[in-house]
């Protein structure tokens, strides 16, 4: 079985902080899915439409 290594430096991983090797690169690839530099695939939003109403009456049961 193949090693698991760091997808940010490609140092072995940590058991601790797997898939990375540290802290460090953790906290890296967080900061990066919260400024948006990571997208998961999606059709597209149309933003201008904003959210639906949220109506007690329509509540599926």
């Amino acid at each position: 079985m193949s090693t698991l290594t760091c997808p940010l430096c490609k140092k072995p991983a940590n058991e601790k902080h797997t898939p990375f090797c540290s802290k460090r690169c953790a906290d890296i690839d967080l900061g990066r899915w919260l400024k948006g530099n990571y997208v998961v695939p999606g059709p597209a939003i149309d933003e201008s439409e904003g959210l639906p109403a949220n109506d007690p009456s329509e509540a599926q049961d």
